[in-house]
């Protein structure tokens, strides 16, 4: 859970720089834009792949209504950013986004808006339920070793 939370820090660190040099009335240096996106796509995709592929899986698997129910939900609901961030990433290509400045601004900062929601949702009603499990899970594996369980 450090882990996310430390590539939440990174992702939020490099949608600022990205957020920016689109508040600029012109574009930055083509090469200086494609880096930071580059930086974050490469750190967005590796981070939505653990959270898609193992996270909230693992979370599904609980067994625990509450937690599958809230786990359920929010991929329901914010399940699309991964979809929506590559065709965003596809679309702005450094010639459409010299083209097009004004659009790529607008639609930069939507799909930046959607990415901090995510992360403060997650940050806020996923990681709390996820490190509880965890905590749980390790405090019955200590006692599972240590011959402290209680028997029914």
């Amino acid at each position: 859970m450090q882990r996310l939370r430390a590539e939440h820090a990174a992702l939020v660190t490099l949608s600022r720089i990205i957020l920016d040099m689109a508040a600029a009335p012109n574009p930055p240096q083509a090469s200086e834009l494609a880096s930071a996106r580059g930086a974050l796509r490469e750190a967005l995709v590796r981070h939505l792949k653990c959270e898609d592929w193992i996270l909230y899986p693992r979370l599904m698997a609980t067994g625990d209504a509450d937690l599958m129910r809230t786990t359920r939900d929010f991929e329901l609901e914010m399940g699309s950013l991964s979809a929506d961030f590559v065709a965003y990433d596809d679309k702005w290509t450094g010639a459409r986004v010299a083209a097009d400045w004004a659009g790529f601004r607008r639609e930069t900062q939507a799909i930046f808006d959607q990415l901090a929601v995510r992360i403060e949702r997650e940050e806020r009603d996923i990681y709390p339920l996820a490190e509880n499990l965890y905590a749980t899970a390790a405090a019955v594996g200590a006692s599972v070793r240590d011959g402290s369980t209680i028997s029914s």
